[in-house]
């Protein structure tokens, strides 16, 4: 792209951002339509005709598409409208003020994922601009909901509108960031994302007066019980094949932690003594490995007791369960319980809040390596690894329906790797107007060669 192309993109693409984060869509309760109608205006002013479906009243999701001729795959480049929440009193600028500051935009949805949507508009519409005739299908979803689980977005879309966003690859959040090692980037690719059960668990008891706690049956202490034995329980190692290729190539290429890295290769069963030497040099990259290698169980929410002087009969607590590729949720319910059979489990009662099984996608594909050839060309001293998300992304819908999906959101690291990892859900959210230009000039080329 030339000098005045890239201008361009810098202020549009920047622009879109801003006036994206204005438009408060924190999940709940989402409120998306506005965002989505925003989306469809824009678009249609470069004669793409857009579709706005609502799964509910102001849940709104927006779909275009640049017809192809067919000869080629069909892709979906897919986001998210809506946010977490955000507390102004905890950041230093207003999260929904959109503020561009210091060669920043600033705000609640600035890195998740409201670039990556306003990189993946400006593609639509560059290759609108560009007279670009694909041969395959692009098609673009901006979609509600990914926050509590997609069920009125993405979700909602492929069980009543599969035809208007069936792709046989999506391109999606959860890769691309890269990580600085040795003064150079490694660029990830999200291949595969672990499964998620919401579980429920439910303490009963007996009440009585608080005075004479041993004449009652406490829920809380029986919760007690549940919440130690889970939050302390390390599940067994797995090794998938895209961990351990993610492992090869940080190994090959981080010459301070390579050797750590290539133990935890040939003895993936030390990995907890492994990342405990790790974490003293780099705890960010230590913590989201150990979160890589197996299962793991958080308890998230607590509630107990209606007085001060009341031993409670019902306490509850949420579990947010990560399962990895190669494992099923109901395994790992069925697991839960066995862990809990000798806390009273007949006074535990289970619900399933929300369950999505892990997915993967492969690595040998056209588009794979095609991304791997455009990072080469825009940086070519890096090295290009496929990575599992331990949280989890829409991109599940969509592998249900046989698509091949990849994380894919560009990103040169500008700030500290730990820094980014903090920002997402949490302060001060931002992006470099650098990275919204990278992003979108990179992405732009793989989706041209794709689908010409």
């Amino acid at each position: 792209m030339g000098a005045r192309l890239l201008e361009e993109i810098e202020e549009e693409v920047t622009v879109l951002l801003s006036d994206l984060i204005k438009i408060d869509t924190t999940n709940p309760p989402g409120n998306e339509t506005k965002a989505a109608k925003y989306l469809a205006e824009t678009l249609e002013k470069e004669g793409f005709k857009c579709e706005v479906l609502e799964s509910a009243p102001g849940r709104g999701n927006v779909i275009t598409r640049l017809k192809g001729t067919g000869e080629k795959p069909s892709l979906l480049l897919l986001s998210h409208l809506d946010v977490v929440a955000a507390n102004p009193k905890e950041w230093s600028v207003d999260p929904f003020s959109g503020l561009v500051k210091d060669g920043f935009v600033w705000g609640r949805g600035a890195m998740d994922m409201k670039s990556m949507t306003a990189m993946e508009v400006m593609v639509m519409k560059l290759l609108k601009r560009n007279g670009v005739k694909p041969k395959g299908d692009v098609i673009l979803a901006a979609t509600a909901d990914e926050e509590k689980g997609g069920e009125y977005g993405a979700g909602w879309l492929v069980q009543n509108y599969p035809d208007k966003v069936r792709a046989d690859y999506v391109i999606n959040e959860g890769g691309g960031q890269a990580v600085p090692v040795n003064g150079k980037n490694i660029f990830t690719i999200q291949t595969a994302e672990k499964g998620i059960l919401w579980l429920k668990v439910k303490a009963k008891g007996r009440p009585g007066h608080g005075s004479v706690p041993g004449a009652a049956d406490n829920a809380i202490l029986r919760m007690n019980k549940v919440v130690d034995r889970l939050g302390n329980y390390r599940a067994e190692i797995m090794l998938t094949p895209t961990v351990r290729q993610f492992l090869t190539v940080m190994a090959e290429e981080n010459k301070q932690a390579g050797g750590i890295l290539k133990r935890l290769l040939q003895n993936p069963a030390e990995s907890d003594e492994i990342l405990d030497k790790l974490a003293q040099r780099d705890r960010a990259m230590a913590e989201e490995l150990r979160a890589m290698l197996r299962m793991t169980i958080a308890p998230t929410v607590i509630r107990g007791g209606v007085k001060e002087n009341i031993i409670p009969s019902e306490c509850e607590a949420i579990f947010d369960c990560r399962v990895l590729p190669g494992q099923t949720t109901t395994e790992a319910l069925n697991h839960i319980k066995k862990l809990l059979e000798d806390a009273d489990i007949e006074k535990l009662e289970f619900e399933i809040i929300q369950a999505n099984e892990p997915s993967e996608s492969p690595i040998d594909t056209p588009l794979y390596r095609l991304m791997v050839e455009t990072l080469k060309e825009f940086d070519p001293n890096c090295a290009v690894s496929p990575i599992l998300l331990t949280g989890g992304t829409d991109s599940r819908f969509f592998r249900k329906m046989g698509a091949i999906c990849y994380g894919f959101q560009p990103a040169l690291s500008d700030m500290p790797y730990g820094e980014i990892l903090k920002m997402v859900h949490g302060v001060n959210e931002r992006i470099s107007i650098n990275n919204l230009v990278f992003g979108t000039s990179v992405l732009y080329h793989v989706v041209e060669k794709f689908v010409t």
